[in-house]
């Protein structure tokens, strides 16, 4: 062999290994960013304490027996079975260390990332009012939902068992906060009760059952028009709904709750739909925080002094040169999970990250049947049938999975034909 030849080796080179990217949380913003990472060349590990996404805006009719639990939740494995680059991890964050760039889960795994998008969404909060944490229902997950259904079946069974010793306030449900909850459950309960929980409960005068909505300010619906916090009030007292205007709640008890004016309204049922602030993970990063506990990030919404992490959806405050942050809205978070992995991907050809700019969809809630008021980009206002046929489009587009959309879309059908609200049943939670 001639010296100046040399056989060329077989063995491959080795290969650099792929940026880990870490998401925890499979809400709208977590899920959104995974999606847009599936595919690219990262490895993708996805975190939460659920194995499933959940289409919050459509709790309370899970509340309300309009649907059932498995309507609006699709299994997040699922979502990404065909993306090879993406493992699910089922499991609860309990320490973020930027420094070391790791994340530590509950049952004591440890993953290393390259880069962190942090989407863990918001909690109830409690504004410091005494009892609500120990006597109000949340309504923010779905076992949470779930176990306010229960709690409201239960109610109506015990009333029908024993009509001449029906406590004071059994039948009564407050509901303590006048935005888009509130009202979407206010109108949701006062057609379960007038219609289904009437035909169900034959003997029992379901009359004396009250729907209490107290809202501190003086309106509905904060961030709409007056023409549509208009719309929402009368609509709601034309529904029998007794709608507290200016009224901040003091206190809740198991008894019922106290108002900041001294009034007493015995109720047995309290559901706390007042506000909500960042989940209690953001504590364990560093920076500025706001009141609410949201993490101020930079306008690509990335950690300051953190270029790697990315803080979106309802954990992050998006300050403008108003110094206000943008709102705590599904399309919101749909929007920042998407900007963060772009922001990664550029990243990763060696461009600039681009501050995020969010592209404003509208506002609606939905006030019961043929009934919904929908503020959308142009200025266009809809009210009524129109505005209701408005939110189940958009609800329907939203919702993550065929099936869930068929389902949906055939009990919102049969309601509407039948008035018949097909999930009255008491599960064990």
């Amino acid at each position: 062999m001639s010296p100046a030849l040399r056989p060329v080796s077989s063995a491959a080179p080795p290969q650099r290994p792929r940026p880990r990217v870490v998401v925890v949380g499979s809400g709208f913003a977590g899920l959104n960013a995974a999606l847009a990472l599936a595919g690219a060349p990262v490895d993708v590990t996805l975190v939460d304490r659920d194995n499933y996404h959940g289409f919050w805006p459509l709790l309370y009719q899970v509340a309300t027996a309009g649907l059932g639990p498995d309507d609006i939740a699709h299994p997040v494995r699922a979502i990404f079975a065909g993306h090879q680059n993406v493992t699910v991890r089922l499991g609860i964050v309990t320490q973020v260390d930027v420094e070391q760039h790791r994340v530590e889960l509950d049952h004591g795994e440890v993953l290393l990332y390259d880069y962190l998008v942090l989407a863990v969404g918001s909690s109830t909060s409690d504004f410091g009012i005494p009892g609500v944490r120990e006597h109000a229902f949340p309504l923010k997950t779905l076992p949470e939902a779930v176990h306010l259904r229960n709690h409201i079946l239960t109610a109506f069974e015990h009333a029908d068992s024993d009509r001449s010793a029906i406590p004071e306030g059994l039948l009564t449900i407050v509901l303590a906060g006048g935005g888009p909850t509130g009202v979407e459950m206010a109108g949701a309960l006062s057609e379960l009760i007038g219609t289904n929980l009437a035909l169900d409960f034959r003997h029992l005068d379901v009359t004396a059952a009250r729907v209490v909505l107290v809202e501190a300010t003086d309106r509905l619906l904060g961030g709409f028009s007056e023409r549509s916090q208009q719309e929402a009030l009368s609509t709601l007292r034309n529904k029998g709904v007794e709608v507290l205007l200016g009224a901040p709640l003091a206190k809740v008890t198991a008894d019922g709750v106290t108002l900041a004016d001294g009034t007493d309204i015995a109720a047995r049922t309290v559901v706390w739909t007042a506000g909500v602030r960042a989940n209690p993970l953001a504590s364990l990063l560093p920076g500025e925080k706001r009141r609410n506990g949201t993490v101020v990030v930079e306008p690509d919404l990335s950690l300051p002094g953190h270029p790697e992490v990315f803080v979106v959806g309802d954990v992050a405050a998006v300050v403008g040169g108003d110094d206000r942050a943008l709102p705590q809205l599904a399309q919101v978070a749909i929007q920042g999970g998407r900007h963060a992995a772009g922001s990664i991907l550029r990243h990763l050809a060696g461009r600039p990250t681009r501050a995020f700019r969010y592209r404003d969809h509208g506002i609606m809630a939905t006030i019961g049947r043929q009934s919904a008021v929908a503020e959308l980009p142009g200025g266009l206002k809809l009210r009524g049938t129109l505005g209701w046929l408005a939110w189940l489009a958009v609800h329907l587009v939203f919702l993550v999975g065929f099936r869930n959309r068929l389902v949906v879309l055939v009990n919102w059908a049969w309601n509407y034909v039948t008035w018949d609200r097909a999930s009255r049943v008491i599960l064990d939670d």
